[in-house]
């Protein structure tokens, strides 16, 4: 339901608020002044292991390239059949069953086919070069798409802020979730700049809400901040930073100072708004699970407050790695594992394929209700959801051991009437005439941001030479 602007109004005053609220009470200014293009922007980046199988993201009633003509058996990496460009509008087409939790939303999303990435080391994954579009697995050589983004629209503590189940890629049987820092090595500010993601949801929780939603008792034993953010932080922070040497300290360097710039604005104010009350998710026990799917609602929950409390304006969730076994679909093999079944059985019956796109609904069902809480919430003349954008990708493309010849992706919200929505757009096989990569989607992600961009973004592909690769993508662009 979507609250009443008289009523949002109402309850949302400047004497009410606190420094923290600045960002948050902006879009208030921002719509009585009548200036709608200065409504904040934000992103979310939800980036999971193994692929994104794209043979079950084709819309009922539209070829599937992504299929054996005859046997309907899911094609390999560069199998692809050919066909034209495919530029449809979703509302004549049912969804296919696994984005069934996004009908909803239909003329909010834009399923994006067969860019391509090619170029980027990685045999399970692209790390870095998943948002920079280099070749930088390992080690940060650029500067990446969110935290570019994060730098030109986050007005609050945090220009961009991360969080991740954990940060190796490959774990043994015994793994679990990170409950600390983590580097997924998938965000960066610059060369050898990587960010430190939280994998714990309570750390997280309160980094951003602290002692404005915390209970006397955690006040008591001062794991909120109560005025002081480093408190709870120190060990962790120690431990981290004993690891670290000469250059590498300045990778932990520029978390650590989105963490002091939050712990000044905790400091200047007694709490945050009823409004941010309201908003914020109640602390409780379920975020020490180390259930994947209850880490993962817990992220998407702490980032869908943050956001909406203008703490950020770029989220990026690295939802699961290779290692994660969903227990709660029933299954003792691992994300990596379930990659090498293809239609060979898995413990809980499914076929390889069948329980890689029964991971992908539980992502998908956390990122629909993440899109009902921002549509939601008033702001100018639509909601939330219309200044937002979800970005569900991975960061191997479109296949367990990623090539990156076809790199699907789901968009999900607005970005102030800059973006088509509602589309399901299919490129020309890769290496063919109309051809386009993840470089020129970029390109069009940030010129709807408003920034200013170059011709190309990333390292370009020697083998498409003879294609014009610059500037964004026409068909997404309004």
């Amino acid at each position: 339901m979507v609250y009443k602007r008289r009523h949002f109004l109402r309850d949302v005053t400047l004497g009410g608020s606190s420094l923290a609220m600045a960002p948050f009470l902006q879009t208030v200014r921002v719509h009585a002044s009548g200036k709608e293009s200065a409504l904040p922007k934000r992103f979310v980046f939800v980036v999971k292991s193994s692929g994104i199988d794209k043979f079950n993201l084709v819309p009922d009633g539209l070829t599937n390239h992504f299929v054996n003509e005859d046997s309907g058996e899911k094609l390999g990496n560069r199998s692809r059949r050919e066909g034209p460009m495919v530029d449809v509008s979703l509302s004549d087409h049912k969804l296919p069953e696994k984005l069934a939790s996004l009908e909803d939303f239909k003329d909010h999303l834009t399923i994006l086919q067969s860019l391509s990435g090619v170029g980027f080391r990685g045999n399970h994954t692209k790390g870095f070069g998943t948002l920079s579009l280099h070749d930088s697995e390992k080690v940060a050589v650029a500067p990446s798409l969110d935290c570019l983004l994060g730098m030109h629209l986050s007005s609050g503590p945090f220009p961009m802020y991360g969080m991740a189940m954990n940060g190796q890629l490959l774990e043994s049987a015994g793994w679990k979730p990170e409950d600390s820092y983590c580097y997924p090595n998938l965000s960066a500010y610059g060369p050898a700049k990587p960010v430190a993601y939280q994998g714990s949801p309570r750390k997280a929780f309160l980094e951003l809400f602290g002692a404005a939603v915390a209970s006397p008792k955690e006040l008591e034993s001062k794991l909120a901040l109560n005025g002081n953010l480093m408190d709870f932080l120190t060990d962790d922070a120690r431990r981290v930073e004993k690891q670290l040497s000469g250059d590498d300290k300045e990778r932990f360097a520029l978390y650590m100072d989105s963490f002091n710039a939050l712990r000044k604005i905790e400091e200047k104010k007694a709490g945050l708004t009823e409004e941010v009350r309201k908003y914020a998710p109640k602390l409780s026990d379920r975020y020490d699970s180390t259930a994947p799917s209850v880490r993962i609602q817990s992220h998407f929950e702490i980032a869908t407050a943050a956001l909406i409390a203008g703490l950020t304006n770029v989220v990026t969730l690295r939802p699961d790695t290779l290692g994660v076994k969903y227990s709660e679909l029933n299954l003792s093999n691992s994300v990596h594992a379930l990659g090498h079944l293809q239609n060979n059985k898995a413990s809980n019956g499914m076929t390889g394929h069948q329980a890689r796109m029964a991971i992908e609904k539980l992502h998908l069902k956390e990122i629909a209700k993440m899109a009902k809480k921002f549509s939601s919430i008033p702001e100018g003349n639509g909601t939330m959801l219309d200044n937002t954008l979800i970005v569900y990708t991975s960061c191997s493309s479109g296949d367990h051991h990623c090539a990156g010849h076809d790199w699907p992706l789901l968009l999900l919200g607005g970005m102030d009437n800059k973006l088509q929505t509602g589309r399901y757009i299919e490129y020309p096989k890769y290496g063919s005439k109309g051809h386009r990569t993840v470089g020129n989607l970029y390109i069009s992600l940030m010129q709807a941001a408003g920034m200013k961009t170059t011709d190309t973004f990333g390292q370009l592909d020697s083998n498409l030479k003879d294609l014009d690769l610059r500037g964004p993508l026409r068909e997404l662009m309004a």
